[in-house]
């Protein structure tokens, strides 16, 4: 950090924010995630609220966050033309059929219509709903000229979030029709989930502190200067200890359940844009 300076949108030497992916995309990300984890965790316990739910929030909320990111909309759907070099493309194909597959499913279990297309359609949904909670940590890991993004935790985080706010909105959703072995297995689940999102979040910051200098940046915008009062307390207190305290404590309540909610989802929006924040360009040249 001695040899370098930020220098935001000047043309001096040192690093650079990116500012491109911004809080619409961050806001997009997090709905596609998050929705697809509901859907999925929802198709295991056939519960059709979810299912729906799951299906509005990446249909509808993914949707309209990425038109107010992009600056020609009616030009977008060229990008699902690349799919053979592109993640994003790859995730577009993913949505659409997600949707498809994922409404006709909902219908199925609606309608309580059994049998081998059923079974198929039910395999669709399911296996497009798991690119949808992954390809957005594959496009970010494939950005080598941002460090703190360049790494394998990308795609995981993703999924990890996304099954946690699955299982922890279902375990709120459900509260007055599971079972007490159903309720008990997703509090496990729960509690498993966020364990491993906070191994992970460490994990990845330890990756990138012994990475570039631009990497090593990122790690001290998180946890020491700029970013660190919302990194530590929003994503990794409210999102991840307070959760596990609630549910550990007091998890046949509501109450508990609704503070573990509202929690793990703080802290997996913030996640998702911090993360865009902190991501930072190495310099190009060294200073002398």
């Amino acid at each position: 950090m001695s040899q370098h300076e930020m220098v935001g949108d000047n043309f001096r030497l040192g690093f650079r924010f990116q500012r491109h992916w911004d809080v619409s995309m961050a806001s997009a990300f997090f709905c596609g995630e998050l929705g697809a984890g509901v859907f999925l965790v929802s198709m295991i316990y056939a519960f059709v609220p979810g299912l729906i739910l799951g299906l509005l929030v990446t249909g509808i909320g993914k949707s309209l966050f990425h038109l107010a990111h992009m600056g020609v909309p009616r030009k977008s759907w060229r990008a699902i033309l690349r799919a053979d070099r592109s993640w994003i493309s790859r995730g577009l194909i993913a949505i659409v059929v997600y949707c498809g597959a994922g409404t006709l499913h909902a219908v199925d279990v609606i309608l309580g219509v059994a049998g081998p297309l059923a079974t198929l359609i039910q395999f669709i949904a399911g296996a497009s709903a798991l690119v949808v909670m992954t390809y957005q940590g594959f496009s970010m890991g494939h950005s080598s000229a941002i460090a703190l993004w360049s790494t394998a935790m990308m795609p995981f985080s993703s999924l990890l979030y996304a099954l946690t706010g699955g299982v922890i909105l279902t375990l709120l959703l459900q509260a007055g029709s599971l079972t007490p072995e159903s309720v008990n297995q997703l509090v496990a689940m729960a509690l498993g989930l966020l364990l491993a999102d906070l191994i992970m979040i460490f994990s990845m910051l330890h990756v990138a502190y012994q990475g570039s200098a631009g990497s090593r940046l990122s790690v001290q915008l998180l946890i020491r200067t700029l970013y660190a009062k919302w990194f530590l307390g929003v994503v990794v207190g409210a999102g991840i200890l307070l959760p596990m305290i609630a549910l550990w404590f007091g998890d046949e309540t509501l109450s508990a359940r609704s503070i573990a909610a509202a929690g793990a989802l703080a802290g997996f929006y913030a996640f998702r844009v911090l993360i865009f924040k902190a991501g930072v360009y190495d310099p190009v040249m060294a200073l002398s």
